[in-house]
């Protein structure tokens, strides 16, 4: 792999996928609920578990979401294990045909699967974390190219069919998740450009 596609994968996880507090994509990644265990119990917080108890008793299963769940694990209140969009399945499934995963199916549709797996890394021990981060930057990398040439396949730049045909390529834009379509739009709008450019005076004298 080049330094230019590491340098703008970099980009993408570290930069584009930012925690700013004031960050819409950061806060709908946050209310994504976890099934969280409660290591102990817990005084006057039984209205979670939606029962009529006042307390909530060690090892009660709660649903909560991310950015309670967070803290509550840090400081080890709770644990969860990882989500069914993340689970050994879905791993297997993207080794095996990156393309052909829908994403937006485990996030659903405006879902971030990317930015609330890189959010559940930061409370991952070392070596599930590095787990984690590894599969979102290998089906990251597998879907790109794809990515790519539907871009600009729908931004008019390029007139044929994407590779594998119209109704394949279609079903990955059905799949794709929050940060994949941001980039797809920008693909889009980039391929306009570049169109607009060579049909122009200046375009047509370089060729």
């Amino acid at each position: 792999m080049s330094t230019r596609t590491l340098t703008f994968i970099d980009l993408v996880f570290v930069e584009g996928m930012d925690d700013d507090y004031f960050s819409l994509q950061a806060i709908l990644a946050d209310n994504h609920k976890l099934s969280c265990t409660f290591l102990l119990d817990v005084p006057g917080l039984g209205y979670l578990e939606g029962g009529s108890d006042n307390d909530l008793k060690e090892n009660t299963k709660v649903e909560i979401p991310f950015w309670l769940a967070q803290t509550l694990s840090l400081n080890e209140f709770t644990t969860f294990p990882l989500p069914p969009p993340y689970a050994p399945r879905v791993r297997s499934a993207l080794n095996a045909s990156p393309s052909s995963v829908k994403l937006s199916n485990l996030v659903g549709q405006g879902g971030w699967w990317y930015r609330w797996g890189r959010r559940l890394a930061d409370v991952l021990d070392d070596v599930p974390q590095s787990e984690l981060l590894g599969m979102l930057l290998r089906a990251f990398v597998g879907r790109l190219p794809n990515l790519q040439d539907l871009a600009a396949h729908h931004a008019g730049a390029d007139h044929s069919a994407p590779e594998g045909g119209a109704g394949s390529g279609e079903a990955f834009k059905e799949g794709m998740e929050g940060d994949e379509r941001e980039l797809f739009g920008v693909g889009q709008d980039s391929g306009r450009l570049v169109k607009v450019w060579y049909d122009s005076n200046w375009g047509r004298k370089t060729k």
